[in-house]
């Protein structure tokens, strides 16, 4: 399968706070970014950690302005994200 991003897409990560295990971490939940490069394809945690054996998923680096995550800083934030909780930035 496709990934459905590249470098340079601007995404949003999904805003909701699932139940159980998830390696979407809060401080990044309903953020946009940008793909900076594809990390690979691993398992998706959340379905391992609920006993799954998933397939591979494709995994990207995204890029966060600093502030927009914390409220302050002029730095960025780069976080390992698998494309599923990922969608199209406006």
């Amino acid at each position: 399968m496709a990934d459905r991003f590249a470098p340079g897409d601007r995404v949003r990560t999904r805003a909701t706070d699932p139940d159980g295990h998830t390696r979407l971490p809060r401080y990044a939940r309903g953020a946009v970014g940008t793909v900076v490069e594809r990390a690979g394809a691993h398992p998706l945690a959340d379905e391992r950690a609920r006993g799954g054996t998933p397939d591979p998923h494709a995994v990207h680096h995204v890029r966060f302005a600093a502030a927009d995550l914390f409220g302050a800083g002029d730095h960025a934030v780069v976080v390992e994200l698998w494309e599923d909780y990922l969608e199209e930035a406006p």
